[in-house]
């Protein structure tokens, strides 16, 4: 699909400097630009691109001006890497603006849907599943007994959503997550030996929830585990049976969460952070890479390491770890003068 630099322009209330008929089918970086490419230029340290690059049509900001000749023409906009992330979402809704149920899948004869629904092949719905208006269900997905699905949700392919789990609007699933498998319940006998708690529960995931591939989330023992509004997950991210994640809170790949620990709003946690279970971690906390987090945490702390310190004292520390070889040997003389 073709696009001139008016139509853009019009979408994201721009001016065009140059061709206004200049058409554009696909998106490049600056520096990669080639004919019929659209970029944008954002960053300064980046300027020197605009003068070589091939792109046919270049976002930029109004305060722009070129001090050299370019050949690409230019749409200027109040902000252009905010222009261009627009214009991203725009070019999702089209690519992914399928409809339509492909053959062969099993859409369950209970299940119910809304408009403009899309369900790939390969794909089961299974009975009494509820589903919004606009979702999109991509090849491969399995939605078990009881799910309910809101509105202008994507669910791509491969992800596994477990019965009786309940997903709200405008929310992403990507491949290989499973949403709604059993936590991990086993209750030890007096042989030693492991007997399964059944986990009878559910996932509960509200609004603009986005999850990345091969996440888990696990369904509660009893009661539900809760992915609150706008929360954001990254890729191989394990939550446990009974969490409860608070809003707009972000993690990032590869962190696990275990069971019945609640983590509060506006949180942004790094990669590789292991966290205990039944603790309380507050609003706004911050914790770094590679933690291990074993306590509680207070509102607006920041911490870093394993087990996790605040993060001004694990940096001081770290100064002193690292002279450690060169500590010892000092004491080591220090003694031997003494003795």
């Amino acid at each position: 699909m073709k696009f001139t630099a008016e139509q853009i322009a019009g979408i994201l209330e721009g001016e065009v400097v140059g061709n206004p008929n200049a058409e554009v089918s696909k998106l490049s970086k600056i520096e990669e630009g080639v004919e019929g490419s659209l970029t944008f230029l954002a960053n300064p340290k980046y300027i020197n691109y605009i003068y070589e690059t091939k792109a046919t049509i270049t976002i930029v900001n109004k305060t722009f001006e070129p001090e050299n000749d370019i050949s690409t023409t230019l749409i200027k906009v109040e902000d252009a890497y905010k222009s261009f992330s627009k214009l991203l979402e725009f070019y999702n809704q089209i690519k992914y603006n399928k409809t339509g149920i492909e053959i062969p899948c099993v859409l369950s004869e209970s299940a119910k849907h809304g408009e403009n629904f899309y369900l790939g092949a390969f794909s089961y719905v299974g009975e009494n599943v509820v589903i919004g208006d606009n979702v999109k269900i991509y090849p491969n997905s399995f939605i078990g007994d009881n799910v309910v699905i809101g509105d202008n949700t994507m669910i791509f392919s491969g992800a596994k959503i477990y019965s009786e789990s309940v997903i709200g609007n405008n929310c992403t699933i990507h491949s290989g997550a499973v949403i709604g498998a059993d936590g991990f319940g086993f209750a030890p006998d007096e042989n030693g030996e492991y007997s399964k708690v059944p986990q009878i529960g559910n996932v509960i995931i509200e609004d603009n929830v986005d999850i990345g591939s091969c996440t888990t989330i696990d369904r509660a023992t009893l009661g539900s585990t809760i992915i609150r509004r706008g929360v954001k997950l990254d890729n191989q991210i394990q939550i446990a049976h009974n969490v409860e994640i608070g809003k707009n809170t972000v993690i990032a790949s590869q962190t696990g969460v275990a069971g019945s620990t609640k983590i509060g709003e506006n949180c942004m946690i790094g990669g590789q952070v292991g966290i205990v279970g039944h603790i309380t971690i507050g609003n706004r906390v911050r914790i770094q890479a590679q933690s291990g987090i074993s306590r509680s945490l207070k509102d607006d702390e920041v911490v870093q390491g394993s087990p996790a310190l605040a993060y001004s004292d694990f940096n001081k520390s770290y100064v002193h770890f690292k002279n450690l070889p060169k500590i010892v040997s000092e004491i080591t003389e220090l003694k031997k003068k003494n003795n």
